[in-house]
C-alpha cells in the first residue's frame, strides 16, 4: 500500500504539470524582437526594398525629354586642296537637335512607372506580412518541439518509476520478465524519439535564423508558450477586411492600370514625334556665316505592322492583368475559409482535450497504477494507457499551436486588420 500511495501521489504530480497557464499574456517580447530584426534583416525584404528604390529612380527617368544631339563637321568644295575661305560652300559646320514626343506620350510613360512601382511597394507590404507569419510560425514550432521533448522526459521519468516497480514485483515473484522488458523497451523508444525532436528543434534553429536574417549571431533562446490571440470575426467580416486591405490585391489593381495606361500610351504611338534642329555654319573671308531651322517628323506608315499589333497587346495585358486579379480573389478567399476552418477545429479540439480526453485518460492511468500496484492489472495495461496519454497530450499541445499559426496567417491574409492581443 506505500507503494500505490507513493505512485498515487507521483501521478497526480506528473499531471499537473499539462494544466494550462491561468495567467493571461499580452505580448511575447523574444517574438516581437525577432519580427523586427526580420523586417530589418531578412535579405528578401532588403532586395524588395532595393527593388523599389530602382523603381522609383525609373520615374523621372521615363518623363525626361530624349537626349539633344549635337553635331559638327567640315564642308569642303574640292578633293585635292583645302578650300575654307576661298570657295563660298567651304565651311564648318554645327548643329543642335531636341526630339519630343507627342503632347500626353511623356506623360503617360511616367505614370506607366508609377504605377509599377506602387504595384511593388504593395507587394513589399505582403512580403513583410508573409515574412512575420512565417517568423511566428516556425516560432511556434520550436516551442512545440521544446515542449514535445518536456513531455517525452516528464513519461520516462514515470517509466523510470514503472520499470522499478516492475523488478520489484519480479524479484518477489509476481510478475513475469516480460513486464520488465516491456517497461525498459518503452523507455528507449521514448529517448529514441527525443533525439528526434532535439535534431527538429536544431533545424527549426537554423531555419528562423535564416528568416530572421541571423548570420553567426547569439544562439535563440527558447521560446514561451503561446500568446493567446482572440479572433472574434465571423467568415464574412474576415472576408470582407480581406478584400479591402490585401496588399495583394491593391498590388493587382495597380497592374490593371499600368496596363490601361500602356493601352493608352499605345494607342498614343499612331501619333508622330517631332524633332528640332538648329544649324550654324561658319565660313571665312568675304563669305557671311549662315544658320539653319529644321523640322522633322517621323510617319508611322507601317502602322499595321506595328502600332496596330501594339494596341491589341495592350489590350490583351489588360484581359490577363484582369484575370490574374479575380484568380488572387479566389485564392484569398480560399486561404482564408482554410486557415479560419482550421482555426475553429483547433478550438473545438482543444476543449475537447482539455474538458474530456486528458482528464479522463489521466484518471485512466491513476486507476491503473493502483491496479499494477496491487497485481489486479499487467504491465501492458498500464503502458498503453501511458501511450494513450503521452498521445492525447502531443495533439493537445499541437492543436495549440496550430490555432495560432492560423491566426498568424489570417493575420498576413487580412494585412493584420484582425490581429489583436489579449487573455483567454
Amino acid at each position: 500500500m506505500l507503494i500505490s500511495s507513493r505512485l498515487f501521489k507521483l501521478c497526480l504530480l506528473f499531471s499537473g504539470i499539462f494544466l494550462l497557464a491561468a495567467s493571461p499574456v499580452l505580448s511575447d517580447p523574444v517574438l516581437d524582437g525577432l519580427i523586427e530584426e526580420a523586417l530589418k534583416n531578412n535579405p528578401e525584404i532588403q532586395a524588395s526594398q532595393a527593388r523599389i528604390k530602382a523603381a522609383r529612380l525609373r520615374i523621372p527617368q521615363s518623363g525626361s525629354l530624349p537626349d539633344p544631339m549635337f553635331m559638327f563637321g567640315y564642308q569642303n568644295e574640292s578633293f585635292d586642296r583645302y578650300t575654307y575661305g576661298e570657295m563660298p560652300g567651304s565651311q564648318w559646320m554645327f548643329s543642335a537637335t531636341q526630339q519630343f514626343l507627342f503632347p500626353g506620350k511623356r506623360r503617360l510613360k511616367e505614370e506607366m512607372t508609377t504605377r509599377d512601382a506602387e504595384s511593388l511597394e504593395d507587394m513589399h507590404d505582403l512580403l513583410k506580412l508573409k515574412t512575420m507569419a512565417r517568423v511566428k510560425e516556425l516560432y511556434l514550432d520550436l516551442f512545440l518541439a521544446y515542449k514535445n521533448i518536456d513531455l517525452l522526459k516528464d513519461k520516462r521519468d514515470l517509466l523510470d518509476r514503472i520499470e522499478s516497480l516492475t523488478l520489484s514485483r519480479y524479484a518477489a515473484g509476481k510478475t513475469m520478465q516480460l513486464d520488465v522488458i516491456m517497461a525498459q523497451t518503452e523507455k528507449y523508444m521514448l529517448l529514441e524519439k527525443e533525439e528526434m525532436t532535439k535534431q527538429k528543434v536544431e533545424s527549426l534553429n537554423a531555419m528562423l535564423s535564416s528568416v530572421v536574417g541571423r548570420y553567426k549571431g547569439p544562439a535563440l533562446p527558447r521560446p514561451s508558450e503561446p500568446v493567446y490571440q482572440p479572433f472574434p470575426l465571423d467568415i464574412s467580416a474576415a472576408l470582407d477586411m480581406a478584400m479591402q486591405h490585401s496588399p495583394e490585391l491593391k498590388s493587382r489593381n495597380k497592374m490593371i492600370e499600368a496596363a490601361n495606361t500602356r493601352l493608352a500610351m499605345a494607342q498614343k504611338e499612331y501619333y508622330p514625334d517631332f524633332a528640332l534642329s538648329g544649324g550654324y555654319f561658319y565660313r571665312s573671308g568675304e563669305f557671311p556665316d549662315m544658320w539653319s531651322v529644321t523640322a522633322t517628323i517621323n510617319i508611322p506608315l507601317f502602322f499595321q505592322s506595328k502600332q496596330k499589333p501594339a494596341v491589341m497587346e495592350a489590350k490583351a495585358n489588360i484581359n490577363q492583368a484582369g484575370r490574374e486579379l479575380e484568380a488572387t480573389r479566389l485564392m484569398i478567399d480560399a486561404a482564408l475559409r482554410d486557415n479560419y476552418s482550421m482555426l475553429r477545429s483547433s478550438e473545438r479540439l482543444i476543449d475537447l482535450y482539455q474538458k474530456g480526453l486528458l482528464p479522463k485518460s489521466r484518471q485512466d492511468i491513476e486507476q491503473a497504477l493502483t491496479g499494477y500496484s496491487t497485481g489486479r492489472l499487467d504491465a501492458v495495461s498500464i503502458i498503453s494507457r501511458l501511450k494513450t496519454l503521452l498521445d492525447y497530450e502531443f495533439l493537445y499541445w499541437s492543436q495549440r499551436v496550430e490555432r495560432e499559426k492560423a491566426i498568424a496567417r489570417l493575420h498576413a491574409i487580412t494585412a493584420g486588420q484582425t490581429f489583436g492581443g489579449g487573455e483567454r
